[in-house]
């Protein structure tokens, strides 16, 4: 199992609305970055990930599960775009900023502040727990 980054501007999809979706969950939809869309291709049921407020906010507010594999992207019609759904779990109880990430020695090769643009990225284990710790997360739900 593996943790991931998914990154959203607030503005076109928010956390809350996320999380207005229930079990459910939402295609992550629109992705048009080939190495994004490789990253879902890996993703199994189960897998944990953040949920990233891009552009506005800049800060990890949430952890979301992969609650469906990789399929077609429903909103084009050319069958090189894929995507995952994802269902919120919880919440960050202290959101965790870009700036926090880059100030922490432990997440210094942390794809959030290496590879700034790509808007679903993978996430160790350590990052993972680190970036947990530090949004007060005593007991992080783990991946599957």
């Amino acid at each position: 199992m593996a943790y991931w980054l998914f990154k959203s501007e607030p503005d076109a999809w928010s956390w809350e609305q996320q999380k207005a979706k229930g079990e459910a969950g939402e295609e992550w939809d629109g992705i048009r970055n080939y190495q994004a869309r490789n990253n879902m291709r890996l993703m199994k049921l189960g897998d944990k990930g953040f949920f990233y407020h891009s552009n506005e906010g800049l800060e990890i507010v949430g952890i979301v599960e992969v609650c469906k594999e990789i399929h077609p992207d429903s909103t084009t019609d050319d069958e090189r775009w894929e995507c995952v759904d994802v269902k919120a779990v919880c919440d960050m109880p202290k959101p965790v900023t870009r700036n926090d990430t880059k100030a922490n020695p432990v997440l210094s090769n942390m794809a959030l502040v290496t590879h700034t643009r790509l808007s679903v990225q993978p996430v160790t284990q350590e990052e993972y727990l680190e970036v947990c710790r530090m949004g007060g997360l005593d007991n992080p739900p783990r991946s599957d």
